[in-house]
């Protein structure tokens, strides 16, 4: 097992910016996209509210989260790129929000 690992954390709207809702199954299909990635990942139902401001408007987004813990390899960062950069226009997001740290597991 790697002794370097890495915790992603990718916040997914349930809403487009117009306010239509995202279908579940692209959630769903979000999580298993990772998933047969890595191996595995956690999926927050829980809902997380945002709040953020463009072009002097705040908007409200009702998020949920997708944890995956991996090794950290410039691979698995560059694949985690890849996901942000399709999921974004999928979700026709001025940004999608992923943060990612350096984590120990025991």
């Amino acid at each position: 097992m790697s002794n370097n690992w890495r915790r992603f954390e990718v916040l997914l709207p349930l809403q487009f910016n117009d306010g239509r809702d995202v279908p579940p199954d692209w959630l769903a299909e979000a999580v298993l996209e990772i998933v047969d990635n890595f191996g595995a990942a956690s999926y927050e139902t829980q809902k997380v509210e945002g709040h953020w401001r463009h072009g002097g408007v705040v908007y409200r987004d009702n998020l949920v989260r997708i944890v995956v813990d991996v090794p950290d390899t410039a691979d698995n960062r560059r694949w985690l790129q890849s996901f942000k950069a399709r999921w974004k226009a999928r979700l026709e997001q001025l940004e999608l929000w992923i943060v990612s740290y350096p984590i120990d597991v025991e």
